[in-house]
């Protein structure tokens, strides 16, 4: 619902990691977004997500896409969304430079969630966006990072955490 919120009218959203489309269909139910992208490459997560974009009656405003979000954003997507999910901890980071591709060149929100382990007297979130940082630092771009926040504990020392990255324009 956070993300849900900030979606601006007309939006393109595209979720990179969509599963069985959950955050997608919030997003389609709760705000007025033009067209939500719904990528996931798992064949049994994309009939799921196939099947609750029916049942909850958003087929005008999600459409679901079999494949990785690499070569799909690579393809159809480039300088496309004003703004990008990325769920999928494990990946993100990896998935980083396509989510910059995807957006418009005026640029646009990227939702970025981490998985990070720190010592007791590391700052889990500054660790994360010290890297994001530096990978961010490639593009000929302007960037900040509004918002970020721990979503949850995963395991000793290790957090989930979620970090906004607005891209003030691509060159």
């Amino acid at each position: 619902m956070r993300i849900a919120r900030l979606v601006k009218p007309g939006e393109v959203v595209v979720n990179m990691f969509a599963g069985v489309g959950s955050f997608s269909i919030i997003i389609a139910k709760h705000s007025q977004a033009g067209r939500v992208y719904s990528i996931d490459v798992n064949p049994a997560a994309f009939e799921y997500m196939r099947e609750n974009v029916l049942l909850n009656r958003v087929v005008n405003h999600v459409v679901p896409l079999k494949g990785d979000a690499k070569t799909i954003i690579s393809e159809r997507f480039q300088n496309t969304a004003d703004r990008v999910l990325m769920p999928l901890p494990e990946k993100a980071y990896e998935y980083l430079d396509y989510a910059v591709a995807a957006l418009k060149p005026k640029g646009g929100w990227i939702h970025y969630y981490d998985f990070e382990h720190a010592g007791i007297d590391e700052n889990r979130i500054e660790k994360v966006k010290a890297k994001i940082s530096r990978k961010l630092s490639r593009f000929n771009t302007d960037f900040t990072m509004p918002f970020s926040r721990v979503v949850r504990d995963v395991g000793p020392r290790w957090q989930q955490v979620v970090v906004d990255i607005e891209i003030l324009g691509k060159t």
